[in-house]
């Protein structure tokens, strides 16, 4: 299967309940070479994005606790240039935070142009635990303490209109919830219990969280039907085996950045003398024992899961 029919089986369709999409897909021959081969494209391509410096990548990772966001943002980043991405993760809010608009902490971490942006968690958590836990709001100082559903729409209209705004000027948008079973869930909360390695990634609240299981998955449903547009779109990714998860993420990235007008700047006509007199004098320069400094393509491990 082609990698752009891969993205378009997980891109959201609008009318779709969360409930009826898959958390385990087996459509992928040799998951971890196609994650490997995804994650190749995207550190080539990303260079050319930095030096292009037109476009702008915004990646949004949700999912209910222990989805696998934390893994799978570190195996699609491997081996790109850390100089070209930054990941920001999103707790919960301080009083600076709540002192501004409820998306001013998230705005002013926007990637810049050249660079990939990672959300883990994001501004959706403003639709997502805090319905789920409405007593959350009151604590936001909103000039606005009514919450019914006229509230959560205009969030939902605020989110849709800077995401717009980012995508006019150059920022491309991809939301990718990932869908995990409850049960699945819950034998990675019960590894985390089980070794001490993992103990600092365990948290007793997730556990209490457990019990609003269907309010969570209503809470994302009504998000992603709300938000889901042809320029920032959702996939709904099945989360249960995390190497086809982490290869179908990696590959609509790859494939995303692919489609972009990428272009190496050229070089002023009028710099092209200086840069043959650089190369003469490096030339008449030349060490016997040159150094190799071509990017080596496989000098980085992607197969640890």
């Amino acid at each position: 299967m082609k990698n752009d029919e891969i993205a378009k089986l997980f891109r959201f369709e609008p009318g779709t309940t969360i409930r009826s999409l898959p958390t385990r897909w087996a459509g992928l021959d040799d998951a971890r070479k196609h994650r490997k081969d995804a994650v190749k494209r995207i550190a080539r391509l990303q260079e050319k994005l930095f030096a292009d410096n037109r476009f702008a990548l915004l990646l949004i990772f949700q999912g209910m606790d222990a989805a696998g966001k934390d893994s799978t943002i570190k195996k699609v980043t491997t081996g790109v240039n850390p100089a070209g991405f930054e990941t920001h993760s999103f707790k919960a809010p301080t009083y600076e935070h709540n002192d501004h608009n409820f998306l001013w902490r998230h705005w002013r971490l926007m990637p810049a142009k050249g660079h990939i942006g990672i959300f883990n968690r994001s501004y959706y958590e403003e639709v997502l635990v805090v319905r789920v836990h409405p007593e959350l709001v009151l604590n936001q100082q909103l000039a606005n303490r009514t919450v019914n559903d006229a509230f959560w729409a205009q969030r939902y209209r605020d989110f849709t209109a800077m995401e717009e705004h980012l995508c006019t000027n150059g920022v491309v948008v991809l939301k990718f919830f990932l869908n995990v079973s409850k049960d699945e869930q819950r034998k990675r909360l019960l590894a985390r219990l089980d070794e001490p390695a993992k103990h600092w990634k365990f948290n007793p609240r997730d556990v209490d969280e457990r019990e609003h299981w269907d309010e969570y998955q209503a809470a994302f449903q009504d998000a992603i039907d709300n938000t889901h547009t042809q320029y920032a779109p959702w996939y709904v990714i099945p989360a249960d085996d995390k190497t086809v998860m982490q290869a179908i993420v990696a590959g609509v990235i790859a494939d995303t950045l692919e489609k972009l007008p990428l272009e190496y700047p050229a070089p002023d006509p009028s710099e092209m003398a200086l840069f043959e007199r650089a190369k003469l004098l490096l030339l008449a320069t030349q060490d016997e024992n040159p150094v190799d400094d071509e990017d080596d393509e496989d000098d980085f491990d992607n197969s640890e899961d």
